[in-house]
């Protein structure tokens, strides 16, 4: 069995941590994205709600929070350090999607709960588009993290694949070897 590197496991834990807590905002999301007809005065005031919650949580989880980021892109930087072609392409890219989590996070969800808070929606961008926002941006960013557990998953499997092969050719290499000394020896 392959062995993952610990650096892999500081990526995957930080990414599976934030899609725990996106999970936990579709609740309120659905009601903004997925039904069809116009969410009512409670629906929007519980989404509200929440997101004031999220808001006004005390310092030590947005450190920690802040933290666990910190955690995910140090292992980026560990696992590009001295890189491999695999590392170069799968982890190249699992960062890049990170960083585009990353500034998603920090532009559209951030500050969309900064605006939720503060209740001043703009004129063009009204209450309903403004929660439609942050959804939607939580929504995508889901699926950036869900790639780079993808990406993290493919450079395993790839990995884990050419030491089957380089085993398999080293094998080859070996009974060659012996059958050339079994038929000197003759």
């Amino acid at each position: 069995m392959a062995r993952m590197p610990f650096a892999t496991f500081l990526i995957i834990c930080p990414t599976s941590f934030f899609l725990g807590i996106l999970f936990t905002n579709w609740a309120y999301d659905n009601h903004t994205l997925w039904q069809r007809s116009e969410p009512s005065e409670a629906t929007l005031q519980a989404i509200e709600s929440h997101y004031n919650m999220l808001y006004l949580s005390p310092p030590i989880i947005s450190r920690l929070l802040n933290t666990i980021i910190a955690t995910g892109l140090l292992a980026f930087i560990s696992k590009l350090y001295k890189p491999s072609e695999s590392n170069l392409l799968f982890d190249g890219a699992s960062l890049v999607l990170y960083f585009v989590g990353l500034v998603m996070y920090l532009t559209n969800i951030v500050q969309g709960l900064e605006i939720v808070h503060v209740g001043k929606y703009g004129k063009e961008v009204g209450r309903v588009d403004s929660l439609r926002v942050i959804a939607a941006s939580q929504t995508i960013l889901a699926l950036v993290l869900v790639g780079v557990l993808a990406l993290q998953a493919g450079q395993w499997y790839a990995e884990a694949k050419e030491r089957e092969e380089m085993k398999a050719i080293e094998e080859k290499e070996r009974r060659m070897a012996e059958e050339q000394k079994v038929v000197k020896a003759e």
